[in-house]
């Protein structure tokens, strides 16, 4: 268990926090690229790390980032207008550019100078495999590595969020957490994987034909082993299936704020839980596909069914106790809650509160991941605090030489499951022509 000023360090993100200056040191989801295309008006208003934002796509395609008050008198940019290279306050008409760069203040006399005093806050935003990515730090950004969610090509990705309402560590820690998924996630019957595509533990596991959901139920007891790498660590799921084999599973923590996971034999998921404030966050998740092109009406579809636009806010929520059926949960789904892992993981990470408080925690082996992943935190948020660079913060050199990382779920031979896992990462790669420089 933590102390409150312990918990406090790691949970609250807002301007001047330790964790929210260390967050800020890379770059964060702020938006789907969906979002801002297409025939939606191309103006959102966000709220990123405790900040309220406004995000557009200016007459050039070009995306930017401002604070939401004009810095007039502070009326919501979030109503104004795309004309004249930037974004227009409907109140007094005053111009901001991408940069936050002021253009215009019309109401003023011919000659005036004010114009050229103001600057609007700003930060810049990039696009990457379907997510808009916003850097609110000091300095230069720093590099995105070479994983196979930013390298593959778009016909091989696809991207999607959803809306939390609790704190960004209870998902984060879910996320990592290897044990709940016998539990949270234990269906009672397995389904056909031909019916599974784009959902996730719906296939078999590789190298056997026994589904991933028969797997997590009947061997609720894994051995985790968590292995130190450049971005993070690596988390390593073995579950006992016989004398001579195990059921591998190796998942990733992305410093600060991602993890990667299998989601079935061809697709893995890379997803980020990005806070909004303290209390609110939204996950981003790329789908990445190491075989056939990504269905993405497909993956739209069976997503946007669960999802209320514009904000995206799951369908089964707190308001409706998550669409619980005490039928259900006695014959088909541990929960209660439908097919939707999202929807489990929802509940879990919400039902510990706004912000959970780990004073009260009792942690054991299982959460060994959970406890390494708070000392790294930690360690960052204190190299930080002392001019440091903490890990992942990249630059041109070293962001290549990061590619994959392995996420792998399969079964191999028992006494060989470090070069099972890794032969299996090789053969994956070699089989999707665009991995294969990686």
């Amino acid at each position: 268990m933590l102390s409150q000023e312990q918990n406090d360090l790691i949970t609250r993100v807002g301007p001047g926090t330790s964790a929210g200056g260390l967050l800020r040191r890379y770059w964060q989801p702020v938006a789907l690229v969906d979002e801002l295309s297409g025939t939606n008006r191309p103006i959102k208003p966000v709220k990123l790390l405790g900040e309220n934002l406004v995000l557009f796509r200016d007459e050039k395609g070009r995306y930017g980032l401002v604070e939401r008050g004009c810095p007039h008198r502070g009326t919501d940019l979030a109503y104004g207008r795309l004309e004249g290279g930037g974004l227009r306050c409907a109140f007094h008409g005053w111009l901001f550019d991408i940069t936050g760069k002021c253009l215009e203040t019309p109401a003023e006399p011919d000659g005036s100078n004010l114009c050229a005093n103001i600057k609007q806050k700003a930060y810049p935003v990039v696009e990457r495999s379907g997510i808009l990515f916003a850097y609110m730090g000091p300095g230069e950004p720093p590099e995105f590595p070479h994983f196979d969610c930013f390298v593959a090509p778009d016909s091989h990705t696809f991207a999607f969020k959803g809306q939390i309402e609790c704190n960004w560590l209870q998902s984060l820690e879910v996320g990592i957490d290897p044990a709940h998924t016998s539990f949270l996630h234990r269906f009672f019957h397995d389904e056909d994987p031909k019916e599974g595509y784009g959902k996730l533990f719906r296939d078999t596991s590789i190298d056997s034909d026994m589904p991933m959901t028969k797997i997590m139920r009947e061997f609720p007891r894994p051995t985790i082993e968590v292995e130190q790498t450049d971005y993070g660590f690596r988390v390593i799921t073995l579950r006992q299936i016989s004398d001579r084999s195990a059921h591998v599973r190796v998942t990733n923590l992305m410093f600060p704020n991602a993890f990667i996971i299998p989601m079935s034999r061809e697709m893995t998921i890379t997803q980020w839980h990005v806070p909004s404030d303290d209390n609110k966050h939204y996950w981003y998740a790329i789908f990445t596909s190491f075989g056939a092109p990504v269905n993405k009406d497909e993956m739209r579809r069976q997503r946007l069914a669960l999802y209320e636009l514009p904000d995206y806010v799951p369908r089964k929520n707190k308001s409706n106790d998550y669409g619980f059926d005490p039928h259900e949960q006695e014959h088909e789904t541990y929960t209660g809650m439908g097919a939707d892992i999202n929807v489990h993981d929802q509940w879990a990470c919400e039902s510990m509160g706004a912000i959970q408080d780990r004073t009260k925690e009792h942690l054991g082996q299982s959460d060994k991941a959970i406890t390494a992943y708070r000392r790294l935190l930690r360690q960052a948020i204190e190299d930080t605090k002392n001019g440091g660079k903490p890990l992942m913060v990249l630059d041109p050199a070293s962001a290549p030489k990061l590619t994959g990382p392995a996420a792998i779920d399969g079964i191999g031979p028992a006494d060989d499951w470090q070069g099972y896992w890794q032969k299996t990462d090789l053969s994956k790669r070699k089989a999707a022509s665009w991995a294969n420089g990686n």
